[in-house]
């Protein structure tokens, strides 16, 4: 960890000197390539597919329902996609990418190139049209399902099956004739944790998330193949709400021991009954447990906790963090600021300017207590880019969030400003 440089855009598996100037240019200087059409594709647990978790969702590569995964991989978008980037012309299925490198967040995409820049030969196959023969995926995040025990209020039944009897309440009886609470990616529900599995050689990294991965089957079935045919050496990454540690007899710790390389992102917002609320169903005394245990059972694996930062928990983080880290539960630089770019209508930039100037402050103070510990500038550069975001003006958005919130209120039988109280200042009565 020591020599690891979370912002630094310089691929970790070559060396740059190994590179063409082009290849080099491509995976530290673009402003547009990115590694995963070469590497990887998204599923959403509708079945929609996608090059990457971070793409807008209109348009799509294609369907899951209809087609296989390879079919996908040389469709039309996709191979407009990778002519676009290797040509330097912005794609909008990359726009959330490109809003965040302009606020000085380290994307996606500059991810991307960075932990998978040494398949760069890759692109040499690519011809004229954008296809590429070569399908084998070695980085995988594929949503199975949207199984879920949650409902947060940033997410949608989409990813939460969960949130189906609110979304019926919201949308209305049509909605619910045409959808059901839990959705699998695949022509069947097996068919993409199948198709997977002609992909086990080439793995290098899995990324899990969900829906909520830790109660999916298809994670388990994943984790004891790989113990199977001893690839501890693949690196797993996971963006879970850390309510759920066991399915059946099988407790994820005592796989993550046996692997080389695990970084679990625990999607923790707020801590005590703000946690409560913000993601529905959350009983965080067992989150706080369940942290107790890992520090016993697998204290190697690099834990951080991953909020999404929105208007309603931005004055709060500061004070999660520092809480933390005094009670020993992570180190100052063990948090990773997702910033929530959608629904706009939860986006920081909604905040009128007296309720931004305050966090501002509020950022500001925990920055100067933050960097002298934050060697990794993981955190840092979190917040200070946040900082960046916050100069947006979405301001309109503002009315639409109360809406919303009083509606999804009266629905949950709760009351935002008895919880986060804080929030009366940009009040707007329904």
């Amino acid at each position: 960890m020591a020599d690891y440089n979370y912002n630094s855009s310089d691929p970790v598996k070559i060396n740059t000197d190994q590179l063409s100037d082009h290849e080099k240019e491509l995976l530290t200087e673009s402003k547009t390539f990115c590694m995963y059409p070469w590497i990887h594709l998204h599923t959403y647990p509708t079945g929609e597919a996608y090059p990457c978790c971070h793409a807008e969702m209109k348009p799509n590569l294609g369907s899951c329902k209809k087609n296989t995964l390879k079919e996908i991989w040389n469709s039309k978008n996709m191979k407009q996609l990778r002519i676009d980037m290797l040509n330097e012309t912005p794609n909008s299925m990359c726009t959330r990418c490109y809003e965040q490198e302009d606020s000085g967040f380290f994307s996606g995409r500059r991810s991307a190139n960075k932990h998978h820049g040494h398949h760069i030969q890759r692109i040499h196959k690519t011809k004229e049209d954008g296809t590429v023969d070569d399908f084998k995926m070695t980085y995988w995040d594929l949503r199975f399902s949207n199984l879920c025990n949650l409902r947060c209020r940033s997410c949608g039944h989409i990813f939460s099956s969960s949130w189906y009897k609110d979304q019926v309440k919201l949308a209305g009886p049509k909605w619910q004739a045409m959808n059901q609470p839990l959705n699998y990616a695949g022509r069947f529900e097996t068919d993409i944790i199948e198709q997977l599995m002609e992909h086990i050689d080439y793995v290098e990294q899995i990324y899990f998330a969900g829906g909520e991965p830790l109660m999916m089957d298809e994670h388990y079935v994943i984790l004891e193949e790989l113990e199977r045919r001893k690839k501890f050496n693949v690196k797993l990454i996971y963006n879970t709400n850390f309510t759920q540690i066991k399915l059946k007899d099988r407790m994820v710790f005592d796989y993550w021991r046996k692997f080389d390389t695990v970084a679990v992102g625990a999607s923790l917002d707020a801590m005590g009954t703000r946690a409560e609320y913000i993601r529905k169903n959350t009983v965080w005394s067992e989150i706080e447990e369940n942290r107790r245990k890992m520090q016993e059972i697998c204290p190697r694996v690099d834990f951080y906790i991953s909020p999404t930062l929105s208007i309603m928990n931005a004055l709060h983080i500061p004070d999660f963090h520092k809480n933390w880290v005094e009670r020993g539960f992570i180190n100052a630089q063990d948090l990773n600021v997702n910033i929530l770019q959608d629904p706009m209508f939860y986006r920081i930039d909604i905040a009128p300017t007296p309720y931004k100037e305050k966090i501002k402050q509020k950022f500001n103070e925990h920055l100067e207590w933050l960097r002298p510990q934050d060697k990794l500038r993981r955190a840092t550069v979190g917040f200070e880019s946040a900082l960046n975001y916050l100069e947006g003006d979405n301001t309109d958005q503002l009315t639409n969030f109360w809406k919303q919130t009083y509606k999804l209120d009266k629905i949950r039988n709760e009351n935002l400003l008895e919880t986060i109280p804080e929030l009366n200042e940009i009040r707007i009565n329904n």
